[in-house]
């Protein structure tokens, strides 16, 4: 999506960054992991097709991901490369033409040391502030079943149970974004600056 192509979220734990060509060697390092594709429902994929995905990524108006950065560690810059900050991935898709204001969303923390910290959920909350400009009002978040830590981070972020496939083995979750669940997500993300992504750099160290 280009809405966000050089946009850059900071947060307190996190900073979420367009996904680049320049990131995905490290991601497709992550996605050889057995582990994180039974999390994520996903087939490997070669280098050339990882390039291609990045581009759909950027290019296609019903997706909008973000490279989840550690913020620590990239405030650190130049002292360390971006590359050496990132921690995983939050996505959002535009799955039903017939309800735009329904978006489905996933975070994926895949470098196990940033796991248990909260960058997760900081990275969900700031997401999802970020597309309410879209005039999305509800958030679905696809989970399989075995995998309980990200279920218990999205009831903590207020979604509820709405259905269960036997077949695909996983849970829906859903959070109906009401005027008195905006004025919380405000108050969860307040503290977050929007910077361009590559001003932000310089801008922020």
């Amino acid at each position: 999506m280009r809405l966000n192509e050089n946009i850059l979220l900071l947060g307190k734990k996190v900073v979420l960054v367009p996904y680049t060509s320049e990131h995905v060697p490290r991601y497709h390092e992550w996605m050889k992991s057995e582990e994180l594709q039974r999390l994520t429902a996903s087939e490997p994929l070669t280098l050339e097709e990882e390039y291609s995905m990045q581009q759909s990524w950027r290019e296609d108006a019903d997706k909008c991901t973000f490279i989840v950065m550690d913020a620590e560690k990239w405030q650190a810059q130049p002292r360390t490369t971006e590359e050496s900050c990132m921690a995983g991935d939050v996505n959002l898709f535009l799955t039903d033409p017939g309800e735009p204001s329904l978006g489905e969303i996933e975070v994926m923390i895949a470098e196990p040391s940033c796991r248990g910290k909260g960058f997760g959920t900081e990275a969900v909350l700031m997401m999802m502030s970020y597309v309410t400009k879209l005039g999305l009002t509800k958030f679905e978040a696809k989970i399989g079943q075995g995998n309980e830590p990200s279920i218990r981070m999205f009831r903590k972020l207020h979604f509820e149970q709405v259905a269960v496939s036997s077949v695909f083995q996983e849970v829906t979750l859903r959070l109906t974004v009401t005027e008195r669940e905006r004025q919380w997500l405000l108050e969860q993300t307040s503290h977050v600056e929007e910077k361009r992504y590559r001003d932000g750099l310089s801008e922020s160290r």
